[in-house]
């Protein structure tokens, strides 16, 4: 095999990129959360990388890359044997097959992840461990083959998504949906107002999510190249202009532009532009992030419509955002850059047509499968914690630490040091 040292260097780097992204996801949604449950989502998202690490070399990434079927692969590559032989379909790759299965595997980690900002301060930590690695294999590892790869019935089917907007964010925002509806309400929601117990937090947190996103979007070229350089523009350039379309709808809506609303407009433009940053120009990007800068922000409001509790907004940004990216390709996808016309270059409505097919397969697919084994294990092991483990706070129920040396917290609670049950 002819492996490019350019190349190769680029998506090491790239894998790394996108791995600092969970630790960042944890900050982004760590700060987002009251004071006394900042340890337990942080815990969540660190299990997350230990769990999918383990699960992906012992046989999901075969499920997702190996095989000719299909709806899923096989486990032809099962603990990563035959690991010298490139993915079906990636043949023509200059890069080695283990550099490959390492950048898939920082997408694998970051989706399940995603879940936990909507079911956010109620979740026993065990059963989120199990939960994350079944979930990983029944819904992500077909999920990704379908799209992901050449066999994948939706990659035929000429669907497009370039770095993950249905395979991560909608499959995760639809997922995120299907356990908030299982587990119910945080205590006191919507009545009581709970705050993000440090902004600066969420800032710090989505600043490294926009730099881990150039590996996630720039580095799924697969190589360095002029794609790639299209794919690290489109991303910058939408999440600016998310970021200016969010603010803009807290002015003219609240009277006042936000910082939290600023972070939240950047991640929307992030989630917005991932399937479609290898296919559209970067005028298009523009467009496409204004638009997820304006319609999640109104997005994230239906959780008070229709009364579920998504607490940090994973429906209204990453299922909102997912789908709209993907369809939206279907406008701006140009040839002069990669893949078919859309609808605006004079390539008619099919592309259209194919997005909306793997929009709709994908999120049905993983909202109803998330939804029964949701079901199954909160009917068995319990997914919640108690009462009066959610009035303490997961950091100490859970993990019996505290996040700051103080008697009380920015929410106003205290707790003591032992809990009964």
């Amino acid at each position: 095999m002819n492996f490019n040292a350019g190349d190769t260097a680029w998506i090491l780097v790239a894998s790394a990129l996108v791995l600092l992204m969970t630790p960042g996801l944890a900050f982004f949604y760590g700060g987002m959360v009251r004071g006394k449950n900042v340890l337990g989502m942080l815990a969540q998202n660190y299990v997350t990388m230990g769990v999918v690490s383990v699960l992906w070399i012992l046989g999901v990434y075969s499920l997702a890359f190996s095989g000719t079927g299909k709806y899923i692969g096989n486990l032809h590559q099962f603990g990563l044997n035959h690991i010298w032989q490139q993915a079906t379909g990636f043949e023509s790759l200059t890069i080695p097959p283990l550099v490959f299965c390492a950048f898939q595997l920082m997408f694998a980690i970051i989706t399940p992840a995603l879940i936990t900002g909507g079911t956010a301060d109620r979740l026993k930590f065990g059963a989120w461990t199990l939960f994350c690695g079944l979930w990983l294999v029944i819904v992500y590892a077909p999920v990704a083959h379908w799209v992901f790869s050449p066999s994948g019935w939706l990659f035929k089917l000429g669907a497009e998504d370039f770095a993950g907007g249905t395979v991560v964010h909608a499959n995760a925002g639809a997922a995120a949906l299907a356990v908030i509806l299982v587990i119910g309400k945080r205590r006191g929601w919507p009545k009581e107002r709970m705050r993000p117990h440090n902004v600066p937090f969420v800032l710090l947190g989505a600043g490294l999510l926009w730099f881990g996103w150039f590996g996630f979007n720039a580095g799924s070229a697969l190589a360095a190249n002029t794609l790639s350089a299209y794919a690290f523009v489109n991303t910058n350039t939408a999440t600016g202009a998310a970021l200016l379309g969010w603010m803009i709808v807290e002015r003219l809506r609240d009277g006042h532009a936000t910082t939290l609303g600023a972070a939240s407009g950047a991640v929307a433009g992030l989630v917005a532009i991932t399937p479609a940053c290898g296919f559209v120009s970067p005028m298009g990007s523009v467009a496409i992030g204004f638009a997820a800068g304006i319609i999640c922000a109104l997005a994230v409001g239906l959780k008070h419509v229709f009364k579920f509790d998504d607490a940090l907004d994973v429906v209204g940004v990453h299922l909102v955002g997912g789908v709209l990216g993907a369809l939206l390709i279907g406008l701006f996808g140009t040839k002069m850059v990669n893949g078919a016309n859309g609808a605006f270059y004079k390539g008619g409505w099919t592309l259209m047509g194919h997005q909306a097919i793997a929009v709709l397969a994908v999120v049905a697919y993983s909202f109803i499968v998330t939804y029964i084994l949701a079901q199954i294990l909160d009917k068995t092991i319990g997914l919640r914690v108690s009462v009066e483990q959610e009035v303490a706070g997961l950091d100490l129920s859970q993990h019996a630490e505290t996040a700051y040396e103080t008697a009380s917290y920015s929410d106003g609670n205290r707790f003591s040091s032992s809990l009964n049950n």
